[in-house]
Protein backbone atom coordinates (compact mmCIF):
# COMPACT_ATOMS: atom_id res chain seq x y z
CA UNK A 1 0.00 0.00 0.00
CA UNK A 2 2.77 2.42 0.93
CA UNK A 3 4.65 1.77 -2.30
CA UNK A 4 1.46 2.42 -4.29
CA UNK A 5 0.90 5.75 -2.53
CA UNK A 6 4.53 6.74 -3.01
CA UNK A 7 4.23 5.89 -6.71
CA UNK A 8 1.02 7.93 -6.98
CA UNK A 9 2.68 10.93 -5.36
CA UNK A 10 5.84 10.67 -7.49
CA UNK A 11 3.79 10.25 -10.67
CA UNK A 12 1.71 13.30 -9.76
CA UNK A 13 4.86 15.43 -9.44
CA UNK A 14 6.18 14.11 -12.76
CA UNK A 15 2.89 14.94 -14.49
CA UNK A 16 2.97 18.45 -13.01
CA UNK A 17 6.47 19.07 -14.34
CA UNK A 18 5.74 17.60 -17.78
CA UNK A 19 2.60 19.70 -18.19
CA UNK A 20 4.37 22.92 -17.19
CA UNK A 21 7.79 22.36 -18.76
CA UNK A 22 7.09 20.39 -21.92
CA UNK A 23 3.49 21.21 -22.77
CA UNK A 24 3.63 24.78 -21.40
CA UNK A 25 0.25 24.33 -19.76
CA UNK A 26 -1.03 26.94 -17.33
CA UNK A 27 0.04 26.11 -13.76
CA UNK A 28 -3.57 26.24 -12.52
CA UNK A 29 -4.72 23.50 -14.90
CA UNK A 30 -1.48 21.55 -14.44
CA UNK A 31 -1.91 21.43 -10.65
CA UNK A 32 -5.51 20.25 -10.99
CA UNK A 33 -4.56 17.48 -13.44
CA UNK A 34 -1.66 16.45 -11.21
CA UNK A 35 -3.98 16.28 -8.20
CA UNK A 36 -6.52 14.17 -10.10
CA UNK A 37 -3.73 11.84 -11.22
CA UNK A 38 -2.65 11.28 -7.61
CA UNK A 39 -6.24 10.43 -6.66
CA UNK A 40 -6.75 8.02 -9.56
CA UNK A 41 -3.46 6.20 -9.01
CA UNK A 42 -4.20 5.94 -5.28
CA UNK A 43 -7.49 4.21 -6.11
CA UNK A 44 -9.88 6.91 -4.94
CA UNK A 45 -13.48 6.71 -6.23
CA UNK A 46 -14.27 9.28 -8.91
CA UNK A 47 -16.86 11.10 -6.81
CA UNK A 48 -14.44 11.36 -3.89
CA UNK A 49 -11.86 12.91 -6.22
CA UNK A 50 -14.38 15.54 -7.30
CA UNK A 51 -15.38 16.22 -3.69
CA UNK A 52 -11.70 16.54 -2.72
CA UNK A 53 -11.11 19.08 -5.49
CA UNK A 54 -14.03 21.19 -4.28
CA UNK A 55 -13.00 20.90 -0.63
CA UNK A 56 -9.35 21.73 -1.33
CA UNK A 57 -10.17 24.69 -3.55
CA UNK A 58 -12.85 26.12 -1.27
CA UNK A 59 -10.92 25.59 1.93
CA UNK A 60 -7.91 27.43 0.59
CA UNK A 61 -9.58 30.29 -1.24
CA UNK A 62 -12.00 31.18 1.52
CA UNK A 63 -9.20 33.08 3.25
CA UNK A 64 -6.41 33.49 0.71
CA UNK A 65 -8.51 35.01 -2.08
CA UNK A 66 -9.67 37.83 0.22
CA UNK A 67 -6.14 38.63 1.40
CA UNK A 68 -4.58 38.55 -2.07
CA UNK A 69 -7.44 40.56 -3.55
CA UNK A 70 -7.25 43.27 -0.90
CA UNK A 71 -3.46 43.36 -1.13
CA UNK A 72 -3.65 43.77 -4.90
CA UNK A 73 -6.05 46.71 -4.66
CA UNK A 74 -3.96 48.30 -1.91
CA UNK A 75 -0.83 47.97 -4.03
CA UNK A 76 -2.63 49.17 -7.16
CA UNK A 77 -3.63 52.41 -5.44
CA UNK A 78 -0.07 53.00 -4.22
CA UNK A 79 1.24 52.38 -7.73
CA UNK A 80 -1.36 54.54 -9.51
CA UNK A 81 -1.00 57.51 -7.17
CA UNK A 82 2.78 57.59 -7.52
CA UNK A 83 3.31 56.69 -3.86
CA UNK A 84 6.05 54.18 -4.71
CA UNK A 85 7.89 56.80 -6.74
CA UNK A 86 7.60 59.33 -3.93
CA UNK A 87 9.14 56.89 -1.45
CA UNK A 88 12.02 55.88 -3.73
CA UNK A 89 12.81 59.48 -4.67
CA UNK A 90 12.79 60.54 -1.01
CA UNK A 91 15.22 57.79 -0.02
CA UNK A 92 17.53 58.56 -2.94
CA UNK A 93 17.56 62.26 -2.03
CA UNK A 94 18.29 61.48 1.63
CA UNK A 95 21.06 58.96 1.00
CA UNK A 96 22.59 60.69 -2.02
CA UNK A 97 24.22 59.09 -5.09
CA UNK A 98 27.09 57.63 -3.07
CA UNK A 99 24.67 55.54 -1.00
CA UNK A 100 22.17 54.89 -3.77
CA UNK A 101 22.54 51.12 -3.34
CA UNK A 102 21.25 51.29 0.22
CA UNK A 103 18.45 53.67 -0.81
CA UNK A 104 17.37 51.32 -3.61
CA UNK A 105 17.47 48.32 -1.26
CA UNK A 106 15.25 50.07 1.27
CA UNK A 107 12.94 51.33 -1.49
CA UNK A 108 12.50 47.87 -2.96
CA UNK A 109 12.09 46.26 0.45
CA UNK A 110 9.22 48.59 1.35
CA UNK A 111 7.58 48.95 -2.06
CA UNK A 112 7.36 45.20 -2.71
CA UNK A 113 5.22 44.75 0.41
CA UNK A 114 2.07 45.96 -1.38
CA UNK A 115 3.23 45.91 -5.05
CA UNK A 116 4.01 42.82 -7.13
CA UNK A 117 7.68 42.12 -7.94
CA UNK A 118 7.54 42.71 -11.70
CA UNK A 119 5.40 45.85 -11.37
CA UNK A 120 7.71 47.36 -8.76
CA UNK A 121 10.78 46.64 -10.90
CA UNK A 122 9.26 48.21 -14.01
CA UNK A 123 8.17 51.26 -12.01
CA UNK A 124 11.67 51.82 -10.62
CA UNK A 125 13.75 50.90 -13.67
CA UNK A 126 13.96 54.56 -14.83
CA UNK A 127 15.75 55.35 -11.54
CA UNK A 128 18.42 52.78 -12.38
CA UNK A 129 18.85 54.18 -15.90
CA UNK A 130 19.21 57.72 -14.57
CA UNK A 131 21.78 56.70 -11.94
CA UNK A 132 23.84 54.77 -14.50
CA UNK A 133 23.89 57.75 -16.84
CA UNK A 134 24.80 60.06 -13.97
CA UNK A 135 27.64 58.00 -12.48
CA UNK A 136 28.86 55.86 -15.39
CA UNK A 137 28.90 52.76 -13.19
CA UNK A 138 27.59 49.41 -14.36
CA UNK A 139 23.81 49.18 -14.26
CA UNK A 140 24.23 46.07 -12.11
CA UNK A 141 25.68 48.23 -9.31
CA UNK A 142 22.18 49.63 -8.78
CA UNK A 143 19.99 46.88 -10.24
CA UNK A 144 21.16 43.95 -8.09
CA UNK A 145 20.44 45.69 -4.73
CA UNK A 146 16.98 46.67 -5.99
CA UNK A 147 16.23 43.22 -7.40
CA UNK A 148 17.41 41.49 -4.23
CA UNK A 149 15.17 43.59 -2.02
CA UNK A 150 12.17 43.10 -4.32
CA UNK A 151 12.72 39.34 -4.43
CA UNK A 152 13.14 39.04 -0.67
CA UNK A 153 10.06 41.07 0.23
CA UNK A 154 7.95 39.42 -2.46
CA UNK A 155 8.72 36.00 -0.96
CA UNK A 156 9.09 36.75 2.76
CA UNK A 157 6.74 39.57 3.81
CA UNK A 158 2.93 39.24 3.71
CA UNK A 159 0.56 40.39 2.27
CA UNK A 160 2.40 39.30 -0.89
CA UNK A 161 0.68 36.19 -2.34
CA UNK A 162 3.43 33.59 -1.78
CA UNK A 163 3.76 33.68 2.01
CA UNK A 164 0.01 34.25 2.38
CA UNK A 165 -0.74 31.05 0.46
CA UNK A 166 1.93 28.96 2.19
CA UNK A 167 0.93 30.23 5.63
CA UNK A 168 -2.68 29.24 5.01
CA UNK A 169 -1.81 25.77 3.72
CA UNK A 170 0.42 24.85 6.66
CA UNK A 171 -1.45 26.90 9.28
CA UNK A 172 1.22 29.43 10.23
CA UNK A 173 0.63 32.78 11.92
CA UNK A 174 1.18 35.82 9.67
CA UNK A 175 2.41 37.98 12.52
CA UNK A 176 5.35 35.68 13.23
CA UNK A 177 6.06 35.45 9.51
CA UNK A 178 6.23 39.24 9.25
CA UNK A 179 8.50 39.52 12.30
CA UNK A 180 10.87 36.78 11.17
CA UNK A 181 10.56 37.95 7.57
CA UNK A 182 12.11 41.29 8.46
CA UNK A 183 14.77 39.64 10.63
CA UNK A 184 15.78 37.33 7.79
CA UNK A 185 15.03 39.64 4.88
CA UNK A 186 17.10 42.69 5.79
CA UNK A 187 20.51 40.98 6.20
CA UNK A 188 19.75 38.75 3.22
CA UNK A 189 18.98 41.81 1.08
CA UNK A 190 22.18 43.55 2.15
CA UNK A 191 24.33 40.49 1.45
CA UNK A 192 22.80 39.29 -1.83
CA UNK A 193 22.05 42.82 -3.02
CA UNK A 194 24.64 45.36 -1.94
CA UNK A 195 27.64 43.09 -1.31
CA UNK A 196 27.18 40.90 -4.37
CA UNK A 197 25.96 43.82 -6.46
CA UNK A 198 29.18 45.72 -5.77
CA UNK A 199 31.23 42.65 -6.67
CA UNK A 200 29.52 41.62 -9.89
CA UNK A 201 29.26 45.19 -11.20
CA UNK A 202 33.07 45.27 -11.31
CA UNK A 203 33.11 42.08 -13.38
CA UNK A 204 30.30 42.91 -15.82
CA UNK A 205 29.75 46.40 -17.17
CA UNK A 206 26.14 46.95 -18.22
CA UNK A 207 25.20 50.32 -19.74
CA UNK A 208 21.65 51.56 -20.21
CA UNK A 209 20.16 49.51 -23.07
CA UNK A 210 20.02 51.61 -26.24
CA UNK A 211 16.68 50.13 -27.22
CA UNK A 212 15.09 51.40 -24.01
CA UNK A 213 14.69 55.09 -23.37
CA UNK A 214 16.18 56.13 -20.01
CA UNK A 215 14.19 58.69 -18.14
CA UNK A 216 13.70 59.98 -14.65
CA UNK A 217 10.54 59.20 -12.79
CA UNK A 218 7.65 61.39 -13.92
CA UNK A 219 6.87 64.29 -11.67
CA UNK A 220 3.99 66.16 -13.29
CA UNK A 221 1.56 66.29 -10.41
CA UNK A 222 1.14 69.63 -8.64
CA UNK A 223 0.14 68.00 -5.36
CA UNK A 224 1.75 64.88 -3.99
CA UNK A 225 1.19 63.12 -0.66
CA UNK A 226 4.02 63.45 1.87
CA UNK A 227 6.44 60.57 2.15
CA UNK A 228 5.53 60.07 5.81
CA UNK A 229 1.95 59.30 4.83
CA UNK A 230 3.09 56.83 2.16
CA UNK A 231 5.42 55.03 4.56
CA UNK A 232 2.76 54.93 7.27
CA UNK A 233 0.21 53.39 4.91
CA UNK A 234 2.64 50.67 3.82
CA UNK A 235 3.61 49.73 7.38
CA UNK A 236 0.15 50.18 8.96
CA UNK A 237 -1.35 46.75 8.08
CA UNK A 238 1.89 44.99 9.00
CA UNK A 239 1.92 46.65 12.42
CA UNK A 240 -1.73 45.70 13.05
CA UNK A 241 -1.09 42.06 12.16
CA UNK A 242 2.04 41.88 14.30
CA UNK A 243 0.23 43.58 17.19
CA UNK A 244 -2.46 40.90 16.99
CA UNK A 245 0.19 38.16 17.14
CA UNK A 246 1.96 39.77 20.10
CA UNK A 247 -1.37 40.19 21.90
CA UNK A 248 -2.24 36.50 21.44
CA UNK A 249 1.22 35.41 22.58
CA UNK A 250 1.12 37.70 25.64
CA UNK A 251 -2.47 37.44 26.84
CA UNK A 252 -3.60 34.12 25.40
CA UNK A 253 -7.39 33.73 25.65
CA UNK A 254 -7.89 36.59 28.10
CA UNK A 255 -11.33 38.11 27.42
CA UNK A 256 -10.98 41.88 27.61
CA UNK A 257 -12.65 44.57 25.50
CA UNK A 258 -9.39 46.14 24.29
CA UNK A 259 -7.85 42.77 23.54
CA UNK A 260 -10.93 41.78 21.51
CA UNK A 261 -10.62 45.05 19.56
CA UNK A 262 -6.91 44.50 18.90
CA UNK A 263 -7.57 40.95 17.74
CA UNK A 264 -10.31 42.16 15.43
CA UNK A 265 -8.42 45.01 13.75
CA UNK A 266 -5.24 42.91 13.72
CA UNK A 267 -6.77 40.08 11.74
CA UNK A 268 -5.17 40.20 8.27
CA UNK A 269 -8.51 40.61 6.49
CA UNK A 270 -9.66 43.51 8.69
CA UNK A 271 -6.19 45.12 8.71
CA UNK A 272 -6.09 45.13 4.91
CA UNK A 273 -9.65 46.39 4.55
CA UNK A 274 -8.84 49.33 6.85
CA UNK A 275 -5.54 50.03 5.05
CA UNK A 276 -7.12 49.84 1.59
CA UNK A 277 -9.89 52.26 2.58
CA UNK A 278 -7.33 54.63 4.10
CA UNK A 279 -5.18 54.51 0.96
CA UNK A 280 -8.24 55.05 -1.23
CA UNK A 281 -9.14 58.25 0.59
CA UNK A 282 -5.76 59.62 1.72
CA UNK A 283 -3.92 58.99 -1.56
CA UNK A 284 -6.83 58.97 -3.98
CA UNK A 285 -9.92 61.01 -3.13
CA UNK A 286 -7.99 63.58 -1.10
CA UNK A 287 -5.70 64.26 -4.07
CA UNK A 288 -8.39 64.59 -6.71
CA UNK A 289 -8.96 61.03 -7.93
CA UNK A 290 -12.58 60.36 -8.92
CA UNK A 291 -14.57 57.32 -7.87
CA UNK A 292 -14.50 56.07 -11.45
CA UNK A 293 -10.71 56.32 -11.59
CA UNK A 294 -10.28 54.50 -8.28
CA UNK A 295 -12.70 51.80 -9.38
CA UNK A 296 -10.73 51.34 -12.61
CA UNK A 297 -7.47 51.09 -10.65
CA UNK A 298 -9.00 48.44 -8.38
CA UNK A 299 -10.28 46.36 -11.28
CA UNK A 300 -6.94 46.57 -13.09
CA UNK A 301 -5.06 45.56 -9.94
CA UNK A 302 -7.21 42.44 -9.54
CA UNK A 303 -6.35 41.09 -12.99
CA UNK A 304 -2.84 39.78 -12.20
CA UNK A 305 -4.05 38.68 -8.76
CA UNK A 306 -6.70 36.45 -10.33
CA UNK A 307 -4.33 33.84 -11.74
CA UNK A 308 -2.32 33.79 -8.49
CA UNK A 309 -5.53 33.15 -6.54
CA UNK A 310 -6.47 30.26 -8.85
CA UNK A 311 -2.98 28.72 -8.67
CA UNK A 312 -3.14 29.00 -4.89
CA UNK A 313 -6.50 27.24 -4.88
CA UNK A 314 -5.15 24.47 -7.10
CA UNK A 315 -2.24 24.09 -4.67
CA UNK A 316 -4.81 23.63 -1.94
CA UNK A 317 -6.40 20.88 -4.03
CA UNK A 318 -3.04 19.11 -4.33
CA UNK A 319 -2.54 19.31 -0.58
CA UNK A 320 -6.04 18.00 0.09
CA UNK A 321 -5.50 15.11 -2.33
CA UNK A 322 -2.38 14.07 -0.42
CA UNK A 323 -4.40 14.13 2.79
CA UNK A 324 -7.42 12.22 1.45
CA UNK A 325 -5.40 9.51 -0.32
CA UNK A 326 -3.17 8.92 2.66
CA UNK A 327 -0.08 9.82 0.63
CA UNK A 328 0.54 12.72 2.99
CA UNK A 329 0.50 10.44 6.03
CA UNK A 330 2.88 8.06 4.25
CA UNK A 331 5.25 10.95 3.49
CA UNK A 332 5.09 12.03 7.12
CA UNK A 333 6.02 8.54 8.31
CA UNK A 334 8.95 8.34 5.90
CA UNK A 335 10.03 11.81 6.97
CA UNK A 336 10.02 10.88 10.66
CA UNK A 337 11.81 7.60 9.95
CA UNK A 338 14.71 9.40 8.25
CA UNK A 339 14.77 12.08 10.99
CA UNK A 340 15.11 14.97 8.55
CA UNK A 341 15.06 18.49 9.95
CA UNK A 342 11.71 20.03 8.87
CA UNK A 343 13.21 23.38 7.91
CA UNK A 344 15.85 21.78 5.67
CA UNK A 345 13.25 19.51 4.10
CA UNK A 346 10.94 22.43 3.34
CA UNK A 347 13.76 24.46 1.83
CA UNK A 348 15.04 21.54 -0.26
CA UNK A 349 11.63 20.57 -1.66
CA UNK A 350 10.87 24.17 -2.65
CA UNK A 351 14.32 24.66 -4.20
CA UNK A 352 14.07 21.45 -6.27
CA UNK A 353 10.64 22.44 -7.56
CA UNK A 354 11.93 25.92 -8.34
CA UNK A 355 14.89 24.57 -10.32
CA UNK A 356 12.73 22.11 -12.24
CA UNK A 357 9.78 24.27 -13.30
CA UNK A 358 10.82 27.90 -12.77
CA UNK A 359 7.87 29.57 -11.09
CA UNK A 360 8.53 30.64 -7.49
CA UNK A 361 4.80 30.79 -6.76
CA UNK A 362 4.17 27.24 -8.01
CA UNK A 363 7.23 26.00 -6.11
CA UNK A 364 6.04 27.60 -2.87
CA UNK A 365 2.47 26.34 -3.11
CA UNK A 366 3.40 22.81 -4.19
CA UNK A 367 6.09 22.55 -1.50
CA UNK A 368 3.57 23.71 1.11
CA UNK A 369 1.11 21.04 -0.07
CA UNK A 370 3.78 18.36 0.28
CA UNK A 371 4.97 19.56 3.71
CA UNK A 372 1.57 20.18 5.31
CA UNK A 373 0.69 16.53 6.10
CA UNK A 374 4.20 16.03 7.45
CA UNK A 375 4.01 19.05 9.74
CA UNK A 376 0.64 18.05 11.22
CA UNK A 377 2.18 15.14 13.07
CA UNK A 378 5.17 17.12 14.32
CA UNK A 379 3.12 19.59 16.39
CA UNK A 380 5.58 22.44 15.88
CA UNK A 381 5.11 25.73 17.80
CA UNK A 382 3.86 28.80 15.87
CA UNK A 383 7.34 30.29 15.71
CA UNK A 384 8.82 27.26 13.96
CA UNK A 385 5.87 27.00 11.58
CA UNK A 386 6.58 30.58 10.57
CA UNK A 387 10.22 29.68 9.94
CA UNK A 388 9.04 26.74 7.78
CA UNK A 389 7.06 29.21 5.64
CA UNK A 390 10.17 31.34 5.20
CA UNK A 391 12.25 28.24 4.47
CA UNK A 392 9.87 27.37 1.64
CA UNK A 393 10.03 30.98 0.45
CA UNK A 394 13.84 30.93 0.49
CA UNK A 395 14.06 27.69 -1.44
CA UNK A 396 11.48 28.82 -3.99
CA UNK A 397 13.41 32.07 -4.55
CA UNK A 398 16.77 30.44 -5.23
CA UNK A 399 18.68 30.12 -8.49
CA UNK A 400 16.21 31.63 -10.94
CA UNK A 401 17.30 30.59 -14.42
CA UNK A 402 16.10 30.22 -18.02
CA UNK A 403 12.75 28.55 -17.17
CA UNK A 404 11.67 31.48 -14.96
CA UNK A 405 9.83 34.49 -16.38
CA UNK A 406 11.67 36.72 -13.90
CA UNK A 407 14.97 35.76 -15.54
CA UNK A 408 13.80 37.12 -18.89
CA UNK A 409 12.25 40.23 -17.31
CA UNK A 410 15.62 41.15 -15.79
CA UNK A 411 17.52 40.21 -18.97
CA UNK A 412 15.28 42.38 -21.14
CA UNK A 413 15.17 45.50 -19.00
CA UNK A 414 18.89 45.44 -18.23
CA UNK A 415 19.82 44.57 -21.81
CA UNK A 416 21.96 41.55 -20.85
CA UNK A 417 22.57 38.29 -22.67
CA UNK A 418 21.77 34.95 -21.05
CA UNK A 419 25.28 34.31 -19.68
CA UNK A 420 25.55 37.70 -17.98
CA UNK A 421 22.06 37.29 -16.55
CA UNK A 422 23.07 33.92 -15.11
CA UNK A 423 26.21 35.43 -13.55
CA UNK A 424 24.30 38.34 -12.03
CA UNK A 425 20.58 37.65 -11.46
CA UNK A 426 20.77 33.86 -11.07
CA UNK A 427 23.82 34.03 -8.82
CA UNK A 428 22.17 36.73 -6.71
CA UNK A 429 19.03 34.63 -6.15
CA UNK A 430 21.24 31.68 -5.22
CA UNK A 431 23.12 33.74 -2.64
CA UNK A 432 19.78 35.04 -1.38
CA UNK A 433 18.47 31.52 -0.77
CA UNK A 434 21.63 30.29 0.96
CA UNK A 435 22.04 33.34 3.22
CA UNK A 436 18.35 33.20 4.17
CA UNK A 437 18.64 29.49 5.00
CA UNK A 438 21.66 30.11 7.23
CA UNK A 439 19.79 32.81 9.18
CA UNK A 440 16.67 30.62 9.42
CA UNK A 441 18.69 27.71 10.82
CA UNK A 442 20.15 30.06 13.43
CA UNK A 443 16.68 31.28 14.42
CA UNK A 444 15.37 27.70 14.50
CA UNK A 445 17.83 26.88 17.28
CA UNK A 446 16.80 29.98 19.24
CA UNK A 447 12.98 29.78 19.20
Amino acid sequence: MESALLLAFAFGIVILLVLILLLRLNAFIALLISSISVGLLAGMPVQQIIDTIITGMGGTLGYVAIIIGLGAIFGGILEHTGATQILSRFLLDKFGPEKAQLALSLSGFLIAVPVFFDVAFIILIPVLYALQKQTGKSLLYYAIPLLASLAVTHAFIPPTPGPIAVADIIGADLGWIILFGFMVGLPTTLTAGIVYGSFISKKIFVPVPETLIPSALPDTATRRPPVGLVLSLILFPLLLIVLNTVTKATYGDLDDTWIRILRFVGHPIIALIISTLMATYLLGTRYGATREQLQEVSMKALQPAGIIILITGAGGVFKQMLVETGAGKMLAEQFIAFDIMPLLAAFSVALILRLLQGSATVAMITAAGIMQPILVGLLLPPTQLALIVLGIAAGASGFSHLNDSGFWLVSRYLGMNEMDTLKSWTAMTGILAIVALFILLTLWNLV
